[in-house]
């Protein structure tokens, strides 16, 4: 492993609890974590996919957790008790734009209830100095207009899932309100709302890249529902790396100057469409026949994010552009169903890549 950078030495031998750890970014998270001597447990529910990186990572056998819901909070505190982190992570969610349509009180009751049962119990136990609550661009009321959102813009939400994600945040506002970390009366409190993540050991349903590898592999055509609709296209790591800046900040000297809402969003000039994303993916691979999804449900037509503050203030950027991040991805599922057991090492491989370029 290359030399650890300024915010790695810091969670280094750091204990991190991680809700959502068996999730696509949980598993990246903690793999990255333990490679730079972080002491990590998860609180998650089992895999939801077969494949899933947790279980193609061998992460159960590396990661100790506990598989529970967020929702039954007597369990979530007695864990989080039982490990006494000084960090926590909050991934856990229902993620799923389309699913949050037929399942509106359950995605409630996961992205907001959820995040209230997980700040409670770090306000509760004791030791617990940061939280880094991860929410979304989409919880921002999307006035579909051609410049990007800063953090100061207005939140709202017409679906199910960006509805329940700004419920989210009015929580976290209300605790860090509630519950000050300068009084001493709960852990400072960090949002970060980043952008379509992308990245090597995603399965989920009704999202672009698992869509277009399960078309390859099963040599299906792959339908599409919004081909000309923009996102801010962005490598899981590029969140990652956000995510344990701002850890490291809540640590810090000054743990105030990072309890704030951000936005973690690419720094390409211009936005791509899914179409270009889905090409730039097949260059690298193949290309599945495309297909195109009649009266789809309504989604958000083009989004952007302002993320000067994370460059300016915690000197986050991310080392990889659109091109990049699609080759990258594409390579990563390559080489899986090349070679399926060795998820871990292309998983580690491809955080070492972005760590290497993250430094020059």
């Amino acid at each position: 492993m290359s030399e650890l950078a300024d915010f790695e030495k810091v969670l280094q031998g750091r204990r991190v609890f991680v809700t959502g750890h068996t999730g696509f970014t949980g598993s990246w998270v903690c793999l990255w974590l333990q490679s730079i001597g972080a002491i990590v447990e998860g609180y998650s529910l089992p895999p939801e996919t077969s494949p899933s990186l947790f279980e193609a990572a061998d992460l159960g056998s590396a990661v100790k957790g506990t598989f529970a819901d967020i929702c039954d909070y007597p369990r979530l505190l007695a864990a989080m008790q039982a490990f006494a982190p000084e960090l926590v992570l909050h991934l856990a969610a229902q993620p799923l734009v389309r699913r949050s349509y037929r399942e509106p009180l359950r995605t409630f009751e996961v992205n907001a209830q959820g995040t209230a049962h997980v700040l409670e119990a770090a306000r509760t136990v004791p030791g617990v100095r940061g939280v880094v609550c991860v929410t979304t661009d989409k919880v921002y009321r999307n006035n579909e207009w051609p410049w990007a959102y800063r953090e100061n813009d207005p939140l709202g939400g017409k679906d199910p899932y960006s509805a329940s994600k700004a419920s989210a945040e009015m929580v976290i506002q209300s605790y860090a309100a509630s519950y000050p970390f300068a009084e001493g009366k709960g852990p400072a409190i960090a949002t970060a709302r980043g952008g379509n993540i992308v990245g090597g050991g995603d399965w989920s349903e009704d999202r672009l890249v698992p869509d277009f590898v399960r078309s390859v592999v099963d040599d299906l055509p792959l339908t599409l529902r919004y081909p000309q609709a923009t996102r801010p296209w962005q490598h899981v790591l590029a969140l990652v790396h956000g995510y344990m800046l701002l850890m490291a900040k809540l640590i810090g000297p000054e743990p105030e100057s990072a309890a704030r809402a951000w936005n973690l969003g690419p720094h390409d000039p211009r936005q791509f469409s899914v179409r270009e994303v889905l090409e730039l993916m097949s260059d690298e691979w193949r290309r599945p026949p495309l297909e195109f999804m009649s009266n789809p449900l309504p989604e958000a037509g083009a989004l952007a994010l302002d993320s000067a503050l994370a460059r300016n203030l915690l000197g986050w950027t991310p080392v990889w552009d659109t091109h990049r991040v699609a080759r990258e991805t594409a390579t990563w599922y390559r080489k899986y169903y090349e070679a399926p057991q060795s998820a871990r090492e292309i998983t580690l491989a491809q955080i070492e890549s972005w760590r290497r370029d993250m430094r020059a």
